[in-house]
């Protein structure tokens, strides 16, 4: 199905998902949709393999956290979230040097914490990792001790797609 994409999220410049100066990196993309999901765009290479030809599960576990964690900023932008917990389970092995698309939601969430989900999904629609995690909610001033500069974190150039079919 496909979902309109409604914004584009800030990306920085060293993360090592989403970092576009981080050159050992996921340069991962982050898209807010129509239906409240947040989908996540990255280009696997073959420096993120653990097996031959295969994507490292901590990888898949990275892109499934940031993910998730993010998705509670699509309504409130001044709010992150840092894990708690994450509860990964692997089904089919993510292959490198492929284009993979990362989904997270929001599930429950209170003042305080969030609860989330989300999948890796594979270039011929097959999930291959699953998540569900738990996170607490922070303003990024409280995670870094200091607030993010325009320098740290931006929007880039990249073009935003119209629409994400899931």
């Amino acid at each position: 199905m496909k979902y309109k994409v409604l914004k584009k999220q800030k990306s920085s410049k060293r993360c090592i998902v989403c970092g576009v100066d981080n050159n050992l990196g996921l340069k991962t993309s982050f898209y807010e949709l129509e239906n409240n999901e947040l989908v996540a765009l990255c280009e696997t290479k073959d420096w993120h393999q653990s097996y031959p030809g295969r994507v490292h599960g901590g990888i898949s576990a990275a892109l499934l956290d940031e993910t998730i964690g993010r998705a509670i900023s699509i309504n409130d932008e001044t709010v992150w979230g840092v894990t708690v917990s994450l509860d990964v389970k692997y089904k089919k092995p993510v292959p490198t040097d492929s284009s993979i698309k990362i989904v997270g939601r929001i599930t429950k969430e209170n003042r305080k914490l969030f609860e989330g989900s989300g999948e890796v999904i594979l270039p011929n629609g097959e999930i291959a990792v699953t998540a569900t995690g738990k996170f607490m909610k922070m303003a990024v001033d409280k995670i870094t001790g200091e607030s993010f500069d325009k320098d740290e974190w931006f929007l880039d150039n990249e073009e935003v797609p119209e629409y994400i079919e899931l």
